[in-house]
């Protein structure tokens, strides 16, 4: 597997992943986990014309997606791994795709979320799960995009989630 990276976004294919982070990592394939929009033609189609056209899009149920990269349907390709919400990333994981890092861009405010950053707001529940995927050894960072420094999203957690 060549997973270049692997990011928490609401917005999941949109201004940040396609023209900052897609040519920073060099990615050549975006994988969006989402099993509504796999199988929404119309959803399918807006995250098509949102990725840029020299990289191809996989959209995605996340066992289908777990399928592809443990059996390398994808080659030498770099692949950028996009979903809504962190559960997406703990099930790939649990279902044997090794991730180094995940980059939680943009969880937006709802009424039972902590802010953790501007872009990033969690849910206790979320908060569970961030702390799960981390068990496995996955490095977990919010960072909005390229431009700005990274931050360590368990230590965000374990400072304002008291």
């Amino acid at each position: 597997m060549n997973i270049v990276g692997a990011r928490v976004d609401e917005r999941l294919v949109h201004g940040q992943v396609a023209n900052l982070w897609t040519p920073k990592l060099q990615v050549e394939r975006i994988i969006v986990l989402d099993e509504v929009a796999a199988k929404d033609e119309i959803q399918k189609s807006g995250l098509r014309m949102a990725t840029p056209m020299t990289t191809r899009l996989s959209v995605l149920p996340t066992r289908v997606a777990a399928d592809h990269l443990n059996n390398n349907r994808y080659g030498n390709q770099r692949i950028f791994i996009v979903a809504k919400k962190p559960q997406k990333f703990l099930d790939l994981l649990n279902l044997g795709v090794s991730l180094e890092m995940i980059n939680v861009g943009n969880m937006s405010k709802k009424e039972d979320t902590t802010e953790l950053t501007k872009q990033v707001n969690i849910s206790s529940e979320d908060a569970e799960i961030f702390k799960q995927i981390a068990t496995k050894g996955v490095n977990l960072i919010a960072q909005v995009n390229p431009s700005v420094d990274a931050r360590d999203l368990m230590k965000l957690i374990d400072e304002k989630m008291k």
